[in-house]
């Protein structure tokens, strides 16, 4: 059984359109951030990337992560490895 879900990208009806409101900016990220994470479209965009832009990307995440979540949390939720 697969450990990640991506039910929301399917699922959503709503326009993707960032700015207008708080509920429907969160929609709007998590519908993008969906859609960016699909594997046909990474294998499309990564090599197409150069070195700043994925950097950019890593380093914004990982800040983000570290911001928000503790360790076990972490491990949980992002990583699904199990520990803590």
């Amino acid at each position: 059984m697969s450990k990640h879900t991506y039910r929301f990208v399917e699922e959503y009806a709503g326009a993707a359109m960032y700015g207008w409101n708080h509920e429907g900016d969160l929609e709007t990220l998590k519908y993008y951030l969906q859609k960016f994470s699909d594997d046909s479209f990474l294998d499309l965009i990564l090599p197409k990337m150069d070195q700043e832009d994925r950097d950019a990307i890593y380093n914004t995440l990982t800040s983000i992560l570290k911001k928000h979540l503790t360790e076990s949390e972490y491990h949980r939720h992002f990583l699904k490895d199990g520990t803590h």
